[in-house]
This record gives C-alpha cells, structure tokens and sequence, in this order.
C-alpha cells in the first residue's frame, strides 16, 4: 500500500520556523489535492492548509499570513512553510491526499502518520 510520508518537525522557540514536507513513499504516484490537518493534545483535528493540484490554496484563519502551502509535482512533494510559530502551534500535522496515482493504479484518500510539531520557550 501506498503511503504518505510527513517529515520536518521538531521542536522551535516562539517565532521560529519549520517546512514539513509530505511526499508519497513510491514517488511513482502523483499527488491530488492534498490537506495539512492538525491535533493538538485534547483537540479535534483542525483543517490548517490545502492546494489542489493546480496549486489553488487556502488556509485557516488562525494561520494566514503565517503558513504556506506549496507543491513541487515533478518531486511529487508538498510542503508547508510555517512561520512566526507560537505555542498554539502545537500539535501534530498531518498531510491527506484526496488521491494518489500511477499509471494503471490509484489511492484513495491517503494520510501521512503525522510529524510532531512544538513550540515553546
């Protein structure tokens, strides 16, 4: 089975910045429209980003201005720029894509297994 792979947490002081990445583990497969959620301890998972495969996007309001979204398809990568992280920040990030596909082969809505993101002081 075909997964997506989230690399790029860590641990940041406020203010600081972190890219996750989230790419397919066969890069073979091209990426759909892809969403970054989050989870913080207790929370509901948030909608934070996402960008279609035309590179359309949009973004909670408690992040505009602050992340970007972007995608690389001839890496088959998406990335999400997080700057001026705060400790509401926290939580962990997971990148969905509404499909995964290959030439004869194709996923449905596929999630990463989630990179932990911290900011404290």
């Amino acid at each position: 089975q075909v997964q997506l792979v989230e690399s790029g947490g860590g641990s940041v002081l406020p203010g600081g910045s972190l890219r996750l990445s989230c790419a397919a583990s066969d890069s073979t497969y091209s990426i759909g429209i892809v969403h970054w959620y989050r989870q913080a301890p207790g929370k509901q998972r948030e909608l934070v980003a996402l960008i279609t495969s035309g590179g359309n996007t949009n973004y909670a309001d408690s992040v505009k201005g602050r992340f970007t979204i972007s995608r690389d398809n001839a890496k088959n990568t998406v990335y999400l720029q997080m700057n001026g992280l705060k400790p509401e920040d926290t939580a962990v990030y997971y990148c969905n894509a509404d499909r995964l596909t290959t030439h004869g082969n194709a996923w449905f809505d596929v999630w990463g297994q989630g990179t932990q993101v911290t900011v404290s002081s």
